[in-house]
């Protein structure tokens, strides 16, 4: 199975797992699945860090590599395709990360684990 981390899911699968449900951990751990982060995702993180909201005691993108490498997950980037379904999804979110994630997850054909239950209102897969 393919599937796409949301940002506080990715954060906590390198972190403090004990925040993810045991199915979500389950799915992450299992080694059959595919796992990826958006390049999206570690924008957002940057922004975040960039205004002060998210504090890394190291430089990010070093940072990243090394936690995408250890926990063997890999980065999605943002295609056109992916642009193409984001521009037709209603707004039920205005998170334009977690639209992206939404029509990302769409147009390739993955799930979606994130907590986030307004993301339920599209028609995506998920495991909460």
């Amino acid at each position: 199975m393919k599937v796409l981390l949301d940002t506080h899911v990715f954060l906590w699968a390198i972190s403090d797992p004990g925040r993810l449900s045991a199915r979500a951990v389950e799915t992450i751990q299992d080694s059959a699945n595919e796992v990826l982060v958006s390049i999206a995702s570690a924008w957002e993180i940057a922004i975040k860090v960039g205004i002060g909201k998210f504090v890394m005691p190291v430089p990010l993108a070093p940072y990243l590599q090394r936690q995408l490498v250890k926990h063997r997950i890999g980065v999605l980037p943002i295609q056109l395709s992916h642009l193409a379904t984001l521009e037709k999804l209603p707004l039920h979110h205005r998170d334009p990360f977690d639209r992206l994630l939404v029509a990302q997850c769409l147009e390739e054909n993955a799930t979606l684990i994130t907590v986030d239950s307004q993301l339920q209102l599209y028609p995506v897969n998920i495991i909460r």
